[in-house]
């Protein structure tokens, strides 16, 4: 395989932002964050999937959103501390998850789900809220029952069966993430990126994109991601269902990833 330097890397998405339009090489059609742009600029770039073919290619990661997206890029997969209490299987689902809306149809009649993207700048319904505690160094996913919203019907009866299953006291043990491990995780992952924005249209049913802008961040400051937690821009995903933990995920607003960065370099 041959080894291209950064610039080169940098030239080659550079000729493809000049070239129009190109097939996706994924099925989906603009509904979710399914990876096809940053897909469909590898095999542009004649690469293996998140396998940069540049010397340090361990220190730069290749992500890819469309234009008009409000989606919200994926970072990294972390599973909460403490990790041997199994948080999310063992706690989360059977004792705060409520029942499958596809239980009995797709899934088995007791398939239990937990789903909840949460900031730290407001509860959910639920009363789940991401908490920067930075004297003890971490992020806590921290439950209030005193502001569930007991107005929503669905979950006003959430609320009654978590009171028979658990109670209302905080979550034991509590749910949290260290900053230590947290700036190994991510910080490794992204050190430095090549962020690529493209426009989309679809013709004959097939979604096609046109790359427009090139980012090169570089640096990646662990003081501003705590920051863009802190200010409700980074969000902590849960989806699990009792057949399967889709796994528990870090996600940015897709607008404030340079705000990662300490340097940002736009190419268009």
């Amino acid at each position: 395989m041959k080894l291209y330097t950064k610039e080169e890397m940098i030239s080659n998405i550079k000729k493809i932002i000049n070239t129009g339009w190109h097939k996706s090489v994924k099925k989906t059609v603009d509904k979710r964050n399914d990876g096809a742009v940053g897909n469909t600029l590898e095999i542009l770039l004649g690469i293996k999937e998140n396998n940069l073919p540049i010397p340090n290619a361990q220190e730069w990661e290749l992500k890819g959103q469309r234009k008009h997206s409000t989606s919200l890029v994926t970072l990294k997969h972390i599973e909460p501390s403490p990790t041997g209490a199994k948080i999310v299987s063992s706690i989360l689902l059977p004792m705060y998850g409520w029942r499958h809306k596809e239980a009995g149809r797709k899934y088995p009649e007791e398939e239990m789900s937990f789903r909840s993207t949460t900031s730290a700048t407001s509860y959910t319904k639920r009363g789940f809220k991401v908490v920067v505690n930075r004297t003890q160094r971490k992020l806590i996913f921290d439950f209030d029952s005193s502001k569930i919203d007991i107005n929503d019907s669905e979950v006003s009866f959430w609320y009654e069966s978590i009171k028979r299953r658990v109670g209302v006291d905080k979550i034991n043990p509590e749910p949290y993430w260290g900053f230590d491990d947290l700036k190994y995780a991510i910080g490794s992952k992204l050190m430095n990126c090549f962020y690529v924005i493209a426009d989309t249209k679809i013709d004959d049913g097939h979604e096609y994109f046109k790359y427009e802008k090139l980012l090169i961040l570089s640096s990646f400051s662990f003081d501003k991601f705590v920051d863009c937690v802190d200010q409700g821009y980074l969000y902590i995903d849960f989806d699990a269902r009792t057949g399967h933990n889709h796994g528990t995920k870090f996600r940015l607003r897709q607008d404030k990833l340079p705000e990662l960065y300490n340097s940002a370099i736009y190419i268009s």
